[in-house]
């Protein structure tokens, strides 16, 4: 993907724990010192489904982009476009979905109703969500934190936040986990060899015995944390590299694409990987995103205290442990029923329909009571595809196909949804599938978290000024989330509320 700059804001991040907002600090927005780094994104546009009927992408669990959105909007900014990936966003939050079965890692449930946006279109919910695991009922695990102690990582909502969290996460650990931290600046040093996880005080000892300063060789910092993994590797237990860095890996000779090999590499020695963001100014969302893409892992931005609280104490199942991984989904359409298609964000877990079927091809993890949530907008059969007509070409003619040139099934089935997805430590698929048969409902009547996810993918959209949101308005977000908001007892969904109102006055600003 391209890469392009973007500035980021001003100020640092809070870390009182009673609160998500940030506590801002001087600076220049748009200055020479923001250097944040996202990649492009091309959001999805339709397909019509007598051109292509299948849709095949990788799950994903990140949940970075919310986070670091909530950053920009609490300094009243509008974040850039490429920092938007609306996956992300509906990921972040929490869904009831009905538990899986007890042989199965995953459940898998789908909802259909009218698009909140669009006369016109249908809105899709396919959600999954992962076997509850009791963190007291965890198998041993092996903990290498990777620590970027360099210049880059001075700023208090950095380091110091850094030694914060992974403190709160110390707190769950006991005699049958083992913690070995690895550091890495100019050069990469182990700091504390394999240790108890009952001998907190020694962990939190060498945790604050590190300070910042120096240059980022991050590349070394790797290849030392998975070979102190593989020398403590558990069998059947959970083996887990925890990086936490602004990603500015500005030393060595290792570039991007040397960065990804290498952690591609590491990760088929069945070590997973989480990727901790910090810091504002210089953060290189895009290389983080990359590692966590290729390294059989996960990816959070870490903001505030209390997002530390969430993601390593609140969702430390779903963040540590793996219950599948390599999860594909692909969605065949009834040309009979579905004129076209596009699927909502995932624009960089794409994959080809062969891949598929092909179990060499890498795809997402999904860990113990994680959800995961992906909406397609559907035109119905004779519907009219909201894109630019394209002229008729002009030395053949223009390929078109009619229901009497192509044999349709003549089902009432409007598609089926397929799932491979691999045990954690096989490297053999297994294959579900789910048709869906029934009539969409109208919104009003839909599932709530249907609702409360189409608010969201809807913000998503006009944070990026989609063509395919010109019928929005932050006013109509800010209904549909407090129709949808439901018991909400951490209170995310109206923080979420709260941050679409601060996007509106940031936007009125302009």
């Amino acid at each position: 993907m391209d890469m392009v700059a973007a500035p980021a804001g001003t100020g640092g991040i809070g870390v009182a724990p009673s609160t998500f907002m940030p506590h801002p600090t001087p600076g220049i927005p748009g200055s020479k010192s923001n250097s944040e780094e996202y990649d492009q994104i091309t959001a999805n546009e339709f397909i019509k489904v007598m051109s292509e009927p299948l849709s095949t992408f990788s799950i994903d669990v990140d949940t970075a982009s919310y986070s670091n959105i909530r950053r920009f909007l609490n300094r009243g900014q509008l974040p850039p476009k490429d920092a938007v990936r609306i996956e992300e966003m509906i990921n972040y939050f929490s869904y009831d979905y009905a538990a899986p079965k007890k042989d199965k890692p995953f459940s898998v449930q789908m909802d259909f109703t009218a698009s909140p946006w669009s006369k016109e279109t249908k809105l899709l919910r396919v959600g999954l969500k992962g076997r509850e695991i009791n963190w007291q009922e965890r198998k041993a695990s092996n903990l290498v934190f990777l620590l970027d102690v360099s210049g880059s990582m001075n700023n208090f909502n950095k380091l110091p936040l850094v030694k914060q969290g992974l403190k709160l996460m110390i707190d769950s650990l006991d005699e049958k986990d083992r913690v070995s931290i690895v550091v890495y600046a100019g050069a990469s040093g182990l700091v504390l060899p394999a240790t108890k996880g009952s001998d907190k005080e020694e962990i939190i000892a060498a945790l604050e015995r590190l300070s910042s300063g120096g240059g980022t060789n991050g590349g070394a910092g790797i290849e030392l944390a998975y070979a102190e993994a593989q020398r403590n590797f558990i069998k059947d237990g959970i083996n887990r590299v925890i990086l936490a860095t602004d990603g500015d890996f500005n030393v060595g000779t290792q570039s991007r694409a040397a960065l990804d090999e290498l952690i591609q590499e590491k990760a088929k020695s069945d070590v997973f990987l989480t990727v901790l963001g910090f810091g504002s100014g210089n953060l290189k969302d895009s290389q983080m995103e990359s590692l966590a893409n290729k390294g059989n892992g996960h990816y959070a931005y870490i903001d505030s205290y209390k997002e530390a609280k969430k993601v390593l104490v609140e969702q430390i199942g779903g963040t540590m442990m793996t219950i599948a991984k390599d999860v594909k989904i692909q969605v065949e359409f009834n040309p009979g029923r579905v004129e076209a298609y596009r699927l909502i964000g995932y624009e960089n877990r794409l994959l080809a329909k062969e891949d598929f079927n092909d179990d060499t091809k890498d795809a997402g993890e999904i860990g113990a009571g994680h959800t995961v949530t992906a909406l397609y907008e559907i035109v119905p059969k004779g519907g009219i595809i909201p894109t630019p007509k394209v002229d008729d070409l002009k030395y053949q003619k223009t390929e078109t196909h009619t229901d009497k040139e192509i044999q349709l099934n003549e089902s009432d089935e409007w598609l089926t949804v397929k799932l491979r997805y691999k045990a954690p430590n096989s490297d053999r698929s297994q294959k579900i599938e789910f048709p869906l048969a029934v009539k969409p409902s109208i919104f009003s009547q839909a599932d709530k978290d249907t609702q409360f996810a189409a608010a969201v993918a809807s913000f998503g959209m006009l944070l990026r000024e989609s063509k395919y949101s010109k019928e929005l308005k932050f006013e109509d977000i800010i209904k549909m989330a407090r129709e949808a908001k439901g018991e909400d007892k951490k209170g995310y969904r109206t923080e979420f509320i709260e941050l679409v109102e601060r996007a509106q006055k940031a936007k009125s600003s302009q």
